[in-house]
């Protein structure tokens, strides 16, 4: 599924089962929480924490495709195409850095 049809298709589920976005500032919220989430099982699947007995069945694809959802719910309620906005970061990007990380000793 490309970006743009993940965020007609988020608008869709919203319109038939959400009944109504929640507002921008309770989504901030709500992705500060799911990055949270991801932040909870990478600390302990890649860190040093262990997990916790209720920390054991989470799925680190299915809080990452949470953080997901809900930024693309932010992209959809401020009028962000994320196609473009990440066709345009690729750029900002290639340009900024295009030998920034090459020339760099601590990545060699």
């Amino acid at each position: 599924m490309s970006i743009a049809e993940a965020q007609k298709k988020v608008d869709a589920w919203i319109q038939s089962h959400g009944v109504r976005y929640f507002n921008e500032l309770t989504n901030m919220a709500i992705l500060t929480e799911e990055v949270g989430e991801v932040a909870r099982i990478m600390a302990r699947k890649y860190g040093e924490q262990s997990f916790k007995e209720s920390d054991k069945d989470k799925e680190l694809a299915d809080e990452m495709a949470d953080v997901l959802w809900v930024l693309i719910c932010l992209a959809n309620q401020t009028g962000v195409d994320l196609t473009q906005a990440l066709e345009r970061n690729f750029e900002k990007k290639t340009i900024r850095d295009k030998d920034r990380h090459k020339n760099n000793d601590k990545l060699g």
